[in-house]
């Protein structure tokens, strides 16, 4: 598909057709990377979506590991 550069105020932009943007899974806020020749637009993606439900489903004391001790643990720390 080829598309025009529009003026957008001081910079410039492309119109990008509605079925495109939905077939893209692109939402109000895109990540936009740019090299010579090329300009990729891809969906920001939320790196914890879907958190909250998985510990709801999950329920535990909160820790994923048993704690590892440290050195600071054995020479610094006083119990």
């Amino acid at each position: 598909m080829k598309s025009m550069l529009v003026r957008v105020g001081n910079s410039r932009g492309i119109r990008l057709p509605k079925a495109l943007i939905e077939e893209a899974g692109l939402t109000s806020e895109v990540d936009i990377h740019a090299e010579p020749g090329l300009i990729t637009v891809r969906p920001v993606v939320a790196p914890r979506k879907g958190w909250a439900q998985a510990v709801a489903e999950h329920p535990s004391d909160g820790l994923l590991n048993d704690p590892t001790p440290t050195r600071f643990d054995d020479e610094e720390w006083d119990w």
